[in-house]
C-alpha cells in the first residue's frame, strides 16, 4: 500500500526565534530569569522531540514492514512516545506560566532538526542519532539540572524534570531495542554499526561525562560509547 511521507520539516509557530546554538543566552540558575531559560530551553527540546518522534512513526514504519520487522509494533511505540514528548512539553509551558513566562518569549536553538533532516534515508540512522545519542544525552545532564534547580529552591521545576528523566528512560530503550533488531535483521552487528552512524552523522561525536546507570537501565550498555573515552 502507499504511505504518505511526511513533510521534510515540521510545521512550526512563529515563535520562538530560531537562531544558532551560540546566540541562545545562558544565564545563571540563580536567578527567577535563569531557570526560565532553562525551562524554555528544554521545552524546545520536548517540542522538538514530538516532531521527531512522530516523523519516525510515520517515515520508517512502511520500511520495516518490508524489511520483515513489525511495523505496526514500531508506529505504535513512537506514536506512544510522541504523546509522551507532548506531555513533557505541556508540563514545561504549565511550570513557565507559573513564572509569568511562555514557550517563544525567549530566541531557541534553531539546529535540532537537523539530526531529522540528515537521517531521513535510513531507519538505523534515525534511531542511532535520535534516542541513542541525543535523547541519551538528556539522561547524562538532566540529573545536574535538577540538583541545581533543587539548589536554587526551585522544587516544582526540579520534580516536573524528574518525570521527564523518567520517561525518557524508557524513550532509549526503546530506541535501543529496535536499534538491535534493525542491525541484526540486516546482518549488522549493533555497537560497531552504532559508532560508524555517530562518526557519519554527529559533528564532533559524543562527549563524556556519561550516565552509565541510567543509560544501562535503558539498555545502552558501556561498550556502545566507549569509543567515546
Amino acid at each position: 500500500e502507499d504511505w504518505p511521507a511526511p513533510p521534510t520539516a515540521p510545521a512550526r509557530p512563529d515563535r520562538p526565534l530560531l537562531v544558532a546554538p551560540g546566540k541562545v543566552k545562558r544565564r545563571r540558575l540563580g536567578s527567577p530569569e535563569g531557570r526560565i531559560a532553562l525551562l524554555h530551553a528544554v521545552a524546545h527540546i520536548e517540542f522538538n522531540a514530538i516532531d521527531l518522534a512522530f516523523d519516525m512513526a510515520l517515515r520508517f514504519a512502511p520500511a520495516l514492514a518490508r524489511e520483515g520487522l513489525d511495523g505496526a509494533a514500531f508506529f505504535r511505540d513512537w506514536a506512544r512516545i510522541g504523546g509522551e514528548e507532548a506531555g513533557h512539553f505541556l508540563l514545561l509551558c504549565e511550570r513557565l506560566a507559573t513564572l509569568g513566562a511562555a514557550y517563544g518569549d525567549l530566541p531557541a536553538h534553531g539546529g535540532l532538526w537537523d539530526a531529522a533532516l540528515s537521517t531521513m534515508d535510513d531507519v538505523l540512522a534515525r534511531l542511532a542519532v535520535a534516542p541513542l545519542v541525543l535523547e541519551a544525552r538528556g539522561l547524562d545532564v538532566t540529573p545536574v539540572m535538577i540538583e541545581k534547580l533543587e539548589k536554587a529552591g526551585d522544587a516544582k521545576s526540579a520534580a516536573a524534570l524528574k518525570i521527564i528523566y523518567r520517561d525518557e528512560i524508557g524513550h532509549v530503550a526503546a530506541g535501543a531495542k529496535w536499534f538491535e533488531a534493525v542491525a541484526e535483521n540486516r546482518g549488522l552487528e549493533p555497537k560497531t554499526s552504532f559508532a560508524r552512524l555517530v562518526a557519519q552523522h554527529m559533528k564532533g561525536g559524543l562527549k563524556p561525562p556519561f550516565n552509565r546507570e541510567a543509560r544501562s537501565a535503558a539498555g545502552l550498555a558501556p561498550d556502545y560509547y566507549a569509543f567515546a573515552g
